[in-house]
């Protein structure tokens, strides 16, 4: 692995300010790494916001949020000039991201079809274009920047919704469908490289995005009762897992959909 930024590597989490990015930021942290995060929030946010970035500096790190729509093309090529020279001057050297967590959850959630209020067209691609595709325009700016290195960790969040129906859910499962098939493609096309990339589906986690969806408390309820150890997955959970698979020995996982849900899954 290139010796650069090898003390005090970077992350960059999109979707950092809430839910499996906010836990991941300070999972992250705690892992010795320093925190960029893309997060989109209105004015009576910004407080938490704020107080997530506190929290990783009082855990020794550096970090550097920006507030945009990650599926903003100019916004994004702008994001990625700013980090490249941030990273330049840190280290005296353009240097590298450790890590590039996706969990952007912003989509429609309304019926395809069946009912008088459906997805429309801007909605569905919309939806498929933030929580899909915007991975692999992410990854290819970062590339351009040379951002990236042998020993870098590509994560995206998942869903169960990538191959089962839940109502109301439509466009968000089929942008999740189409998010592993990146990571598939990207661990293929990278692994020369050295970079690995897999997609992470939790369990039912109560996160922000979650409370979104109609009748969450049902999924919930479920889940409580389906998963061996009778409780929902936490966002802690899932951001121990990642910092745990960002260690050099798993260099070699790569192109997976990696279950971290307390055996919520394998339980009919």
């Amino acid at each position: 692995m290139s010796s650069q930024m090898s003390k005090q590597p970077w992350a960059l989490i999109l979707g950092a300010s809430s839910g499996f990015g906010e836990a991941s930021a300070l999972e992250l942290a705690r892992a010795g790494m320093n925190i960029f995060g893309v997060h989109m929030d209105r004015r009576d946010k910004l407080p938490h916001v704020a107080e997530v970035q506190e929290r990783i500096r009082a855990l020794g790190r550096e970090c550097e949020f920006f507030n945009f729509n990650a599926a903003d093309e100019e916004k994004r090529k702008a994001c990625v000039e700013k980090i490249r020279q941030r990273l330049a001057e840190h280290s005296g050297h353009p240097g590298w991201l450790r890590v590039l967590m996706h969990s952007l959850a912003w989509g429609a959630l309304k019926p395809l079809a069946g009912a008088e209020i459906v997805a429309n067209k801007k909605q569905i691609e919309s939806t498929a274009d933030i929580m899909g595709h915007s991975l692999v325009y992410w990854v290819q700016e970062c590339l351009l920047a040379g951002l990236f290195d042998k020993g870098t960790r590509i994560f995206a969040m998942t869903s169960s919704g990538s191959t089962r129906a839940i109502p109301e859910y439509g466009p968000v499962s089929a942008a999740k469908a189409i998010l592993e098939a990146h990571i598939r493609q990207l661990a293929l096309e990278l692994a020369p490289a050295g970079i690995t990339a897999n997609a992470i589906l939790a369990g039912v986690t109560e996160t922000p995005a979650l409370r979104l969806i109609p009748g969450h408390e049902k999924l919930m309820e479920i889940a409580r009762l389906r998963n061996p150890n009778k409780r929902l997955t936490t966002p802690e959970d899932v951001a121990r897992c990642i910092a745990a698979l960002c260690h050099p020995a798993t260099y070699w996982m790569t192109g997976n959909t990696i279950h971290v849900d307390g055996g919520e899954n394998i339980v009919g």
